[in-house]
């Protein structure tokens, strides 16, 4: 009987399931009749796209005609499986829906990605079972997708450079010599080092159990940034500019109520409390949930708003109506918005946060209140603003116009 192996086959930017037989007239005809099959000229091969309805086509058509070998394709599809698990939801890593050729296909197709031009699928299976054990272990802490995320990327670095050395086999000795070689050759800055460092901690004594394992490794000491404000000018200049309601009221909204961006966009209707002039923060930052102030102004920009654009469920929605607002989209909403200011590179939608927390210092709010409407744990961390405020600052004169104004310059 002539033997039928399915390999996996990237053509065309896509994962595909090649068919690979000896020339036989009676198959040939077979798998031409398969539907969505194509003929590779570069490949020389029949080809369908990888997925759980392309295989059960093929084992449907072949029937007996053929012996199907599938050990070529299963070994890729585990480890496919293995990555998908890993949860990475970006560009690093794959996501999808995996295929196990034993089920039975779905009703509705689902979208593959192609995991085999992530960095996890260049990964030895020692690491990548490492990479899975991670992730699961960050699950169950019930860590948030962002920080999964940041961590498995962070872990990714070091996965990669080890090629077939398994992690786990690591000392801390080992650990300060990737961490130089990150500062010095990869010059990742002290922010993103704490990260990694983080990323590494929780995998040595969280996932392997290996307590003080990081007691020798220091941490590089962090500087200390203040935050980047606008004038109250300018942020009136910039979003009285902007013409789209959209927009203009996520913007408005997020400064007059000092939200994190990922807080703007993820508000639902129900968030928003008119009668009691209040704001819903849920699940923050943290997994805090707090209430903020809802701005008289802002009332009335979102009943505009929401006559506009008839919201059902978030209160700003994608292209997708099921999904929020991307925080990416938000972010370049606010450089557009802002473009024309020449504001330093340093600003972002963050700034807004940042200029309401120091616009109200500088109006006298008491900083306490002002740390329970930001939703900070620590109170230094609100402190910060105090370095920013024209408040006391300004009324302080420099010695050089002292001198010069006593002898009338």
């Amino acid at each position: 009987m002539v033997t039928l192996t399915l390999k996996p086959l990237k053509h065309r930017g896509a994962e595909n399931i090649a068919l690979c037989f000896a020339s036989n007239a009676s198959l040939n005809t077979i798998v031409k009749k398969i539907k969505t099959v194509q003929w590779s000229h570069s490949n020389k091969c029949w080809y369908l796209p990888l997925s759980k309805e392309s295989y059960t086509a093929i084992v449907h058509a072949v029937g007996t005609a053929a012996a199907i070998d599938n050990s070529i394709l299963k070994p890729y599809l585990q480890k496919r499986k293995k990555i998908t698990a890993a949860d990475i939801s970006n560009s690093n890593a794959a996501a999808g829906h995996t295929i196990n050729v034993n089920q039975q296909p779905n009703a509705a197709a689902k979208k593959i990605t192609n995991p085999t031009a992530t960095k996890a699928w260049r990964l030895c299976s020692d690491n990548l079972a490492a990479l899975q054990q991670f992730t699961t272990q960050l699950k169950l802490k019930a860590y948030s997708p962002s920080t999964i995320r940041t961590y498995c990327n962070e872990l990714l670095q070091l996965l990669q450079l080890l090629k077939n050395k398994p992690v786990e086999s690591l000392m801390p000795a080992d650990i300060k010599r990737y961490m130089l070689y990150a500062i010095e050759k990869e010059c990742i800055s002290e922010n993103t080092a704490h990260s990694r460092l983080n990323a590494l901690k929780f995998y040595f004594e969280q996932v392997l159990g290996r307590e003080k394992f990081f007691f020798e490794i220091p941490r590089p000491k962090k500087p200390i940034k203040l935050p980047k404000v606008l004038s109250e000018e300018k942020i009136i200049a910039g979003l009285m500019a902007v013409e789209n309601l959209k927009h203009k009221t996520i913007l408005l909204l997020a400064y007059s109520a000092g939200l994190r961006v990922s807080e703007a966009v993820q508000l639902k209707i129900t968030d928003i409390n008119s009668d009691r002039m209040q704001i819903s923060i849920q699940a923050a930052k943290g997994k805090k949930d707090r209430m903020v102030t809802l701005s008289k102004a802002i009332l009335q920009l979102l009943r505009q708003y929401y006559t506009a654009y008839k919201p059902t469920h978030w209160l700003f929605e994608g292209q997708d109506k099921e999904e929020h607002y991307s925080s990416r989209a938000a972010q370049l909403i606010f450089k557009a918005a802002y473009k024309e200011l020449r504001l330093p590179p340093q600003c972002s939608f963050h700034s807004l946060r940042h200029s309401y927390a120091t616009h109200l210092l500088e109006n006298g709010t008491d900083i306490a209140y002002i740390q329970k409407l930001l939703g900070h744990n620590d109170i230094k961390t609100t402190l910060r603003y105090t370095q920013v405020t024209n408040r006391d600052i300004g009324k302080i004169e420099s010695p050089l116009d002292k001198l010069l104004r006593k002898r009338g310059m």
